[in-house]
């Protein structure tokens, strides 16, 4: 599309727009950029910040190496923006670039020496010879992540700005001791109450359902049962039958060793200390001293049990392996500087042999063999599809196999749930074929190839009423009791409520009455009496009547009996303990809201569209079809 650009723009078409641009310039002022909409878009835009769409394409992709890094698990840049993952970035992005630009404009800028002390103790600049900060160390490891030093330092920049801010809150915005206070008194505040427990037995339980409870039963949760599409593939294989190694003869094994046999040995390896210097005088004084046995003063880099190939520098790499045994070096002149080496000890090296390696190059042999031998068959298969064969013909003619895949969802999950083991292309195919259409040959990678043939699909569906009848049962009967169990704790409730004196409900039902005092709203408690207990007790006022789950087959019904105040000495250092944290929260708070103030202030705006066209897809997202919503559940 550029190059098209280019060859529009040298056209005389090109040169009578631009003098008509021109013209339109001298009539109504340029304050329209006519050109705006001919450039790449930008995904986020915040005052004078944005987020092209190039930048938002290259954070994407790292969030996508970063999540298949961290799990093993391939996921597509589909999958991510199933997941709202794209849209997630923009509220970020926005957030940050609103608060940076109103910073900068505001005048929260750190100052450059900041920044550049900042990067001078950043461990990955320093020269691992000298110990000392290496322009050239600085340049190289930006170069390789991709950054220029102007990068790293807005970077560094926008963090310090975030944190001075960040500190400047957190200062001004200490909360009043009341608010530890009145926390630490709730904490601390005592509660006696009388409750008893209230049983599936008392409340009795739902009779067996009938089908045309179940069928209702299965309409109300329609999303959770219906069954997602699948469908059914064949696949061929190119690959050598199991079991069917290719033979390989001496002659090639000899070769190959041959040919690898010095990166199949295992070189010398030695273990010695680096010693920096400035100059050639204090090397020669540092070789001296410990020539001598001295010590000379300076810090050595230390290397164990090393091959010549693996230290940095090729000059120290040859005076480590010049030295006919362990001992000291003369002075080295090295890439930055000199130094001196000490080596302490030495490996020596160890030359492979035919017998010690003779099953790994005979495996390695088998491999490319079996790989070519795929190759071959699928160049055949092409050319005798080309020649009219059918699919079956077509295998048998150049020895593939086909086996067909039990019935799949387009994530590879079998019917049962269990992921079926293959290549993700395998399902990405299956679902960009129509029933019955064959694929071209498809490279799975690690010299894989495969055809996929659709046989069968099966449209989203609810399962039939006896293939679930045991779970609707189980699952209906479980909320027809818990119904039967809350209506009569809050038939029983409510009589207490009415006047009735709880011990004599509690011994109409046969429950137990238990009585606390001096009730501490804490861990121990709750493990004695019940979470649903212990919130009842403190959620109600003096005298009320509370109906808490007791456990997942009962319900509590009680009443608070009186409220004992905490202790004022108790709570004040408590109060002040908690305040820092109380405070922290606020911060929070304040700062969520400065960033949403922000964003107006900037008026700060995020592109969707843009950002799905960075990653290769539509502007507007696909409609879902009718259905699709239930069906992926």
């Amino acid at each position: 599309m550029i190059s098209n650009f280019r060859n529009f723009a040298k056209s005389p078409w090109a040169i009578a727009i631009i003098g008509l641009i021109a013209v339109s310039f001298l009539i109504v002022g340029n304050e329209a950029d006519i050109f705006a909409s001919l450039g790449p878009r930008d995904v986020v835009k915040a005052g004078d910040r944005s987020v092209t769409q190039q930048e938002f394409l290259a954070d994407f992709e790292q969030e996508r190496a970063n999540y298949q890094e961290q799990t093993g698990a391939s996921v597509t840049i589909e999958d991510m923006v199933g997941q709202n993952v794209h849209i997630r970035y923009l509220e970020g992005k926005t957030q940050e670039l609103s608060f940076l630009n109103w910073a900068h404009r505001v005048g929260i800028r750190p100052g450059k020496e900041l920044v550049l002390k900042q990067i001078r103790q950043i461990p990955n600049f320093f020269n691992q010879i000298t110990g000392q900060f290496d322009e050239e160390a600085y340049r190289s490891v930006l170069q390789s992540l991709n950054m220029t030093p102007a990068d790293l330092e807005r970077d560094l920049t926008d963090q310090y700005a975030q944190n001075h801010f960040g500190a400047s809150l957190y200062a001004a915005a200490r909360v009043p001791r009341i608010y530890g206070a009145v926390i630490a008194n709730g904490a601390l505040e005592r509660r006696d109450g009388r409750w008893f427990t209230v049983t599936q037995a008392m409340a009795g339980t739902a009779p067996a359902p009938t089908d045309a409870q179940l069928t209702a039963f299965m309409t109300e949760n329609e999303a959770q049962l219906r069954r997602p599409e699948t469908r059914v593939a064949s696949i061929v294989l190119f690959d050598n039958p199991p079991g069917q190694a290719p033979e390989i003869s001496e002659e090639a094994i000899v070769e190959r060793f041959e040919f690898r046999k010095d990166s199949l040995s295992i070189p010398e390896r030695r273990t010695f200390a680096v010693y920096p210097a400035a100059s050639n005088e204090a090397a020669q004084r540092i070789s001296t001293a410990l020539k001598a046995g001295e010590n000379p003063g300076v810090e050595p880099t230390p290397y164990s049990e090393t091959p010549q190939s693996a230290v940095p520098d090729p000059a120290v790499g040859a005076a480590v392996f010049g030295l006919a045994g362990p001992g000291v070096s003369d002075p080295v002149r090295t890439r930055v500087g000199f130094a001196v080496v000490q080596v302490t000890a030495i490996q020596p090296g160890e030359a492979a042999t035919l017998e010690g390696v003779r099953e790994a190059i005979v495996q390695e042999l088998q491999a490319e063999a079996a790989t070519g031998a795929e190759f071959e068959r699928v160049e055949r298969y092409e050319a005798a599809r080309n020649s009219g064969m059918s699919l079956e013909q077509a295998v048998e003619e150049v020895g593939a196999r086909i086996i067909t895949l039990p019935a799949f969802t387009q994530q590879g999950f079998r019917a049962d749930g269990s992921q079926i083991n293959a290549p993700p292309q395998i399902f990405e195919t299956a679902w960009r074929l129509p029933e019955g259409g064959v694929s071209d040959v498809i490279d799975a990678g690690q010299g894989q190839y495969f055809v996929l043939r659709l046989d069968d699909i099966r449209p989203a569906s609810m399962p039939a009423l006896d293939d679930v009848r045991e779970i609707l049962v189980r699952e209906w009967t479980a909320r027809e009791n818990n119904r039967l169990l809350s209506a009569k704790a809050e038939e029983l409730a409510a009589r207490v409520r009415a006047g009735e004196d709880i011990a004599e409900v509690a011994r109409s039902v046969g429950a137990t009455l238990i009585t606390r005092e001096n009730t501490l709203q804490d861990e121990e408690t709750q493990q004695a009496i019940g979470g649903g207990v212990l919130q009842g007790l403190f959620g109600q006022a003096k005298g009320q009547v509370f109906v808490q789950p007791a456990s997942q087959t009962a319900f509590a019904v009680g009443v608070v009996d009186d409220i004992r105040a905490s202790d004022a000495a108790t709570v004040a250092p408590i109060a002040e303990r908690i305040r820092p944290r109380i405070t922290q929260d606020l911060v929070s708070g304040l700062g969520d809201s400065a960033i949403g103030w922000t964003q107006v202030n900037s008026k700060a705006s995020y592109d969707v569209g843009a950002a799905r066209q960075a990653l290769g897809l539509p502007e507007e997202a696909p409609a879902a079809p009718a259905g699709a919503a239930a069906g992926a559940q």
